[in-house]
């Protein structure tokens, strides 16, 4: 048995007894990843501090009903997964974004203090927010997937577990959703050149 599987049913179980250290510590072991994905699938947001509270309530409020069939993490990545879903569902598909989120992550990419640097930043944020409008048009199964799939990095099979589809299903969203994005492209210089210097 993996020491890591043995940990978080260890872990697990004293949150389950109520012990404060031990939901310190999960949510300091997973906070990271759960930022990461929520920020990935709704780019910056003005509300991710809520999202990222809520996503660790809806944690330790279903914790009993982790059976320890998946591991913690995927499980967590579930319950996350299912917060992004429901807050593009209620917000009709637009989400408010922060700019300066955007300028915070972009400045994490590319410290250099160059005139080059410069305009790879700006290109950077403008080809962001391009790509995260082309994404509010998107309903959000498909943004979820996409993003999922093509941002986060995720294999299909992992994005269609934690979607709760199948894989063709995820393919078949993904792909369009590819499609969607390569057509605001072409008609987009800025996010034609973002997209081709490397981005999803």
């Amino acid at each position: 048995m993996a020491a890591a599987y043995v940990e978080d049913i260890l872990l697990v179980d004293r949150c389950l007894t109520g012990e404060p250290a031990a939901t310190r510590e999960l949510f300091r072991r997973h906070r990271g990843r759960v930022h990461a994905s929520l920020y990935r699938v709704l780019g910056g947001n003005r509300d991710m501090d809520d999202l990222l509270q809520d996503a660790f309530l809806q944690v330790f409020q279903s914790l009993r009903g982790w059976r320890a069939e998946a591991s913690l993490a995927t499980w967590i990545d579930r319950v996350a997964v299912r917060v992004a879903y429901r807050y593009l569902s209620q917000r009709g598909r637009r989400v408010v974004t922060d700019p300066l989120a955007d300028d915070d992550a972009v400045a994490a990419d590319d410290s250099a203090h160059t005139a080059a640097g410069g305009a790879r930043r700006q290109l950077a944020r403008d080809g962001v927010r391009r790509l995260y409008d082309v994404l509010d048009e998107l309903g959000a199964a498909s943004r979820l997937a996409f993003t999922l799939h093509e941002i986060d990095g995720r294999p299909l099979a992992e994005v269609a577990e934690l979607v709760g589809s199948s894989v063709t299903a995820t393919k078949l969203r993904v792909w369009r959703a590819r499609k969607r994005v390569e057509t605001a492209a072409a008609a987009d210089p800025v996010l034609r050149e973002f997209l081709t210097e490397g981005a999803p």
